[in-house]
C-alpha cells in the first residue's frame, strides 16, 4: 500500500475524524474511497461512494437555486 502526506485545515481534519470514528472507519480508508471514486469518472458505483456523499447526492436536484443565490448567501454569511 502506498502512503500519501496531504494538507489539510485542521478543523476539516478533526471533523473527519469525528466523522470516520462514527462510522467505524478511518480517516485514510474515507480518503481512499472518495479516490477511488473519483479514478472511476463517470463510472459511479454508489457502494464505492462515502456514506457522507451517498446521503448529499442528489440532494439539491430540482432546486431552483443559482450561482446569484450562493453569492448573495456568502454576502451575507461574511458581512
Amino acid at each position: 500500500m502506498a502512503k500519501l502526506t496531504l494538507s489539510v485545515d485542521e478543523k476539516v481534519v478533526g471533523g473527519a475524524k469525528r466523522y470516520a470514528a462514527r462510522q467505524r472507519t478511518s480517516v485514510s480508508r474515507l480518503v481512499e474511497q472518495y479516490l477511488r471514486l473519483l479514478a472511476k469518472g463517470s463510472e459511479t458505483d454508489r457502494n464505492a461512494m462515502p456514506p457522507i456523499l451517498a446521503r448529499w447526492r442528489g440532494l439539491l436536484k430540482g432546486s431552483r437555486l443559482d450561482v446569484q443565490d450562493y453569492r448573495r448567501h456568502l454576502e451575507r454569511k461574511y458581512r
